[in-house]
């Protein structure tokens, strides 16, 4: 969402991540698995429900940006630009 939103109105979005998190035999964010956490989670929360137990939600652990919407990853290892697949590379070929 703040992806997108940056994109409207014309504004840089960066991804902070560790370097450890890149894994190039990943090819595309399409492969990456994304954790489904507890409906429960969702449904209610500080001891307050907020929607019935048996309704069926989906609650993500994280999403996905798609790569067109990112300016740039800063990594513990310094800053990475498009084209991503080349630059993380050589990051990762940095020992």
């Amino acid at each position: 969402m703040l992806a997108t939103l940056a994109r409207a109105a014309h504004k840089p979005f960066y991804v902070v991540a560790p370097s450890s998190t890149f894994d190039l035999a990943t090819r595309t964010g399409r492969q990456i698995a994304v954790e489904e956490r507890n409906g429960e989670e969702v449904r209610a929360f500080a001891g307050c429900r907020a929607a019935p137990a048996p309704t069926v939600v989906f609650n993500p652990a994280f999403d996905v940006t798609p790569a067109r919407l990112i300016t740039g990853f800063i990594t513990d290892r310094g800053i990475l630009t498009s084209p991503f697949r080349q630059s993380i590379a050589r990051l990762l070929a940095r020992a």
